[in-house]
């Protein structure tokens, strides 16, 4: 897959920037943390074999500061990619084996009374960890799985009254079998928000598999260390500068609206299938894994397919779908696509537009076209006009 690589016109749209930044040296540390990257997503490939949407979305919930669902049948490396990164990202990793009988002071902690001190003292529980494998979340009841709500949209615990943070960076990465329905508790709906990508783990391919015979029957291989807790926090603060246009903006705001008001996009036979449409959690999950996956690209925006790219992972599980929808056998992941068919992606320009731009004596920064444009009004042969906001009469050739 290529990608454009030119960097955007301007560095004052960019959402959560305080400041105007030195453009050369924010492409150098866009750069350097992209390398950085890339290096930990070899290093993850070198013992995961295949699943390579799998790695990259860990990676971006890593970098966006949001948890990960991992839906798959037994078998298809979902724990040994969490060990894996945890491996290559660092810190401390704690596992947790969801079972019927868990008590929620299980994985928060509770308080323990010390004999020899004749006082109570705080027995931190294993969620005290920066990256934390919650292995079959929905074999555990309700009351269970609502004791990490707390911890992972606050991340903080409260034991006895008292709340404790836990350590930064800190990611829940929760894994799920689809297919059994004895000994399991379907999460409830303010569960599932609270992850910011479900990600489907299919099968490996026949020569996946093959090559999983010769690496992992003898001798598995085991990831060495790359990062430490400190540098992920780095990447992170790298990501939230990547630049992100406002029309990329407006573009994911209205594939939020459109699961709330299909009729509205020229939806609506979704109208009897979405019972609930996703929340602003969605639209900010989608700006934060956009910023994620336009770094782990190499570049230093974020492009409309960017968000088309992860509004699957983020929306799907968001999406609360009728009875009569969920009798049919209704996909939330094909609504989604229903809605990115409907919602027209816009055209955001580069800098070598802008160049071109301002040797036209266009007054503007940058060009951009938005779904809904002004036609230029100077006769061209290009049907890739664009027309600038201060509306310019410049005509761009193909």
């Amino acid at each position: 897959m290529t990608h454009d690589s030119s960097p955007p016109a301007a560095a004052s749209d960019v959402v959560g920037t305080d400041a105007p930044e030195d453009a050369v040296a924010a492409e150098a540390r866009i750069a350097e943390a992209a390398q950085v990257l890339e290096r930990a997503l070899i290093e993850v490939k070198k013992v995961v074999v295949g699943q390579d949407a799998m790695v990259e979305r860990m990676l971006v919930g890593l970098l966006a500061r949001g948890h990960l669902l991992l839906e798959g049948v037994p078998g298809v490396a979902k724990t040994l990619a969490v060990r894996t990164l945890a491996d290559v990202v660092g810190g401390s990793f704690a596992r947790l084996q969801f079972t019927p009988d868990l008590m929620p002071g299980d994985i928060t902690g509770t308080r323990v009374w010390r004999a020899s001190h004749e006082s109570f003292e705080v027995e931190r529980g294993p969620i005290f960890a920066n990256l934390v494998l919650a292995d079959e979340i929905n074999r555990a009841p309700a009351k269970v799985q609502s004791a990490l709500l707390e911890a992972m949209a606050e991340k903080q615990v409260s034991i006895a009254g008292t709340s404790h943070r836990l350590p930064d960076p800190f990611l829940v990465l929760a894994t799920q079998n689809p297919v059994e329905s004895e000994g399991v508790y379907r999460l409830p709906e303010a569960q599932r928000d609270r992850f910011l990508l479900k990600v489907d783990v299919p099968y490996p391919t026949g020569q996946e598999e093959f090559e999983i015979l010769h690496r992992m029957s003898v001798d598995p291989p085991r990831a060495q260390r790359l990062l430490t807790p400190e540098d992920v926090v780095t990447l992170q603060g790298v990501a939230d500068r990547v630049f992100v246009h406002h029309s990329v903006m407006s573009y994911l705001v209205n594939l939020t609206v459109a699961t709330r008001d299909p009729a509205r996009y020229g939806l609506p036979h979704l109208a009897g299938v979405i019972e609930l449409g996703v929340s602003p959690r969605a639209s900010l999950g989608m700006l934060a894994a956009g910023r994620a996956l336009a770094l782990l690209r190499g570049r230093s925006y974020v492009l409309p397919s960017d968000v088309a790219e992860i509004a699957g992972d983020v929306m799907s599980h968001r999406l609360l779908l009728t009875f009569d929808a969920v009798a049919d056998g209704a996909d939330p992941r094909a609504v989604v696509a229903d809605v990115l068919r409907a919602v027209p992606q816009p055209h955001v320009a580069t800098r070598e537009q802008s160049a071109w731009a301002r040797r036209a004596r266009c007054p503007s920064q940058y060009l951009w076209a938005a779904p809904i444009r002004r036609r230029c009004s100077r006769p061209s042969t290009s049907p890739s006009d664009v027309v600038c906001p201060d509306a310019c009469t410049v005509s761009r050739p193909a």
